[in-house]
């Protein structure tokens, strides 16, 4: 059971969400990383719908916005809640094919005392630039309107959601349920400038961020903004680490609160350039996010995953390891450097490195898989020579 997490009110393994949809369909690739349904219309293509948004990423971007008058993180906001989906939908091969295309709708809950019109608009604003990136990319994201309403009974500051469609053909599918013994995992740094963003990633994401400004935001915070946290928690858990948001985040010239805010990186242009060439030997994609690296688990059969060559932390994370959390939930909460992996046979692998290389993003092999002799799926992670077994 996490612990720093698990005090906030947050799980990472979901186990009580797992158990209330265990008997529901799993759609017609059950392995697969996102549930696929047949296409209504043509029995080639499948469909699919994914919800995913920013969580409480917007719960910071409020405090932030209140300690310094910037709304301009709105914008990243919307980028958080479209990628979350956008990148889930990738490990399925989605939107990576000609005549494919993503439609989005989106789904804004605020509490209009506190955030007003122009905050909505920085939001909206958001979502086309994040979708022009794409769209630069080769990848044809269409925004279909959504729906803003005022809940503050519900809500105490904003939350952005999204819903994205999209059908591709069936013989495109990458099916997670295809990872075998053998395979070489290639992973994606979620951290650095990528070649179509404009400023530094700490690599964040959009996961983990109820234990991440718990644990680096300093306790000042609780009582100037009790609206950013929630009133079943202890105090004890509330804001207890030792930075001011706008205190530089050590090994950067970012600050801390602009660190952790950094929008989720999109991994489209990479993965649409992998499959475009090939999709022949890669098994597996998996997008990092709930459960961060032990999300690999949940895919294939009796599978053994082998993490012992990860990338250094980076900056963010580092702090991170240095607050009140074990090496071993840090992991599990955390991206840590990577968000991205791609499970493939191991003369893909050079190929998937240089792809990345070529949009400014580090990518190495850390790790592989073997068989499992247990009757389960197992996940073994190497730290600093310290084994940490899932």
């Amino acid at each position: 059971m996490s612990n720093a997490y698990q005090s906030r009110g947050v799980s990472a393994s979901k186990t009580d969400v797992h158990n209330a949809i265990k008997n529901v369909d799993k759609g017609i690739f059950p392995g697969a990383f996102c549930k696929i349904i047949e296409d209504p219309s043509d029995k080639d293509y499948c469909a699919l719908m994914h919800a995913d948004g920013a969580g409480t990423k917007s719960s910071l971007a409020y405090m932030y916005y209140k300690e310094t008058g910037d709304e301009t993180v709105f914008e990243d906001i919307a980028q958080d809640s479209l990628i979350m989906n956008i990148d889930d939908l990738l490990c399925v091969g989605a939107g990576t094919s000609e005549g494919d295309s993503f439609i989005v709708s989106n789904t804004i809950g605020r509490n209009a005392h506190r955030i007003p019109g122009s905050i909505i608009s920085r939001v909206i604003n958001g979502y086309e630039a994040s979708a022009q990136i794409l769209r630069d990319s080769g990848i044809s994201v269409v925004l279909s309107g959504g729906e803003t309403a005022d809940v503050g009974d519900l809500v105490s500051t904003i939350i952005v959601d999204s819903t994205v469609f999209t059908r591709l053909k069936k013989t495109n599918v990458i099916d997670s349920a295809n990872v075998k013994a053998g395979d070489v995992i290639v992973a994606l740094a979620s951290y650095g400038k990528a070649t179509y963003e404009t400023k530094y990633n700490a690599g964040m994401g959009s996961n983990g961020l109820t234990a991440a400004r718990h644990l680096l935001f300093s306790h000042e915070y609780a009582d100037k903004y009790p609206e950013t946290y929630s009133s079943t928690l202890d105090t004890s858990v509330v804001y207890c680490g030792k930075y001011k948001l706008t205190d530089i985040l050590p090994g950067t010239d970012v600050t801390v609160g602009k660190a952790v805010l950094s929008p989720t990186r999109t991994y489209a242009p990479v993965i649409y350039k992998i499959l475009n060439e090939s999709r022949e030997g890669i098994h597996s994609i998996i997008h990092c996010t709930g459960g961060a690296q032990v999300k690999c688990k949940g895919f294939g059969s009796y599978i053994k995953y082998v993490k012992n060559d990860l990338f250094e932390a980076p900056p963010l994370f580092k702090e991170l390891l240095n607050s009140d959390i074990s090496v071993k939930e840090a992991y599990n909460v955390f991206n840590m450097g990577h968000r991205m992996e791609i499970y493939c046979d191991e003369k893909e692998a050079a190929r998937i490195i240089s792809a990345a290389a070529s949009f400014g993003i580090d990518a190495k092999v850390i790790g592989h898989t073997e068989a499992s002799t247990s009757a389960s799926n197992e996940l073994e992670i190497t730290v600093n020579g310290e084994k940490y077994v899932y």
